[in-house]
């Protein structure tokens, strides 16, 4: 007999300017579709703001990198080679030299919740892979609002709705106790993959990593249970 599918369910805390996180990202979903029927995956995605204290202009990446990590450029390159290379791994294309500053990502995650409390089922992911790829591929701006509604128009969602969430302010609240809980847990770095609210995968895994952990986790789950439980 087939054993039934189990459902895990997913809190992918992550930001939308964090490189490992378009890697892990990608290879979770590439370690889901690994294990086939097995597993399903419940996805929800969570705020974690890299520089909260952002400026709206943004800052080059090169002097953030240098001031907040003390990084040399000879280290940089290293990393964006490193990235290229994971990152063409599990599909996801980096044009870091189109990345020349960081931003501030705090509308973004309203858009994030926005879609996770109203949106159909899928639509919340879609979301996050298009913001990824639009400051990690295409060097765009995550805090420009133009860019925010562009990119929800391509995606087929309510740019009306989206643009009545950015212009009033909703859902700021949501996200800053979303962000304070995280942190609250201890989450000081992402991503990191928080799997039926106990078990903690941390950091741009490879495939194999994640596949292992979500055979080992849905074993330990009874067939047909409800995520989280």
């Amino acid at each position: 007999m087939t054993r039934p599918a189990v459902t895990l369910k997913i809190d992918f805390v992550s930001d939308v300017v964090c490189p490992w996180c378009a890697v892990g990202l990608h290879a979770l979903e590439r370690a889901a579709k690994a294990v086939g029927d097995e597993v399903r995956l419940d996805w929800h995605f969570q705020p974690f703001e890299l520089n909260p204290g952002m400026p709206p202009e943004g800052q080059d990446m090169q002097e953030h990198l240098h001031e907040k990590y003390g990084s040399t450029p000879e280290q940089l390159a290293h990393t964006r080679t490193v990235l290229a290379e994971r990152g063409a791994q599990v599909g996801f294309t980096f044009n870091l030299d189109k990345r020349t500053r960081t931003w501030n990502t705090f509308d973004a995650h309203r858009l994030l919740h926005w879609l996770g409390e109203e949106g159909a089922p899928g639509q919340q992911r879609a979301l996050k892979h298009a913001l990824l790829a639009a400051y990690f591929t295409e060097g765009r701006n995550p805090s420009d609002p133009a860019v925010l509604l562009e990119v929800v128009a391509a995606l087929g969602l309510d740019v009306a709705r989206a643009r009545a969430v950015l212009e009033g302010g909703e859902y700021a609240g949501e996200v800053r106790e979303r962000e304070q809980f995280y942190q609250g847990l201890g989450i000081h770095s992402v991503p990191s993959i928080i799997i039926n609210d106990r078990h903690l995968i941390s950091g741009g895994q490879p495939v194999e990593v994640f596949e292992r952990a979500l055979r080992q986790i849905a074993g330990q789950v009874q067939p047909g249970a409800q995520s989280g439980q």
